[in-house]
């Protein structure tokens, strides 16, 4: 490898959102080499299944008055 080109790969500790630690590689600038995490995949919704569906029943209804078979 050249030198003086690739950026500072050091070990870093990511704190999740429920205060679980993970020690990983990285590039990232981290203040005293930790990284807190406010979003992740225990508190995101889209992981953990409490998204809010829209209901689509109303316009399945106005579709099915409009075009639908008669």
């Amino acid at each position: 490898m050249k030198k003086g080109i690739h950026p500072n790969y050091k070990e870093i500790t990511v704190v999740m959102s429920d205060g679980s630690e993970i020690v990983t590689r990285s590039t990232m600038k981290a203040k005293d080499g930790v990284y807190k995490t406010e979003v992740d995949s225990k508190n995101h919704p889209f992981y953990n299944n409490s998204l809010k569906m829209i209901s689509t029943a109303g316009r399945v209804d106005k579709f099915n008055k409009r075009y639908g078979k008669k």
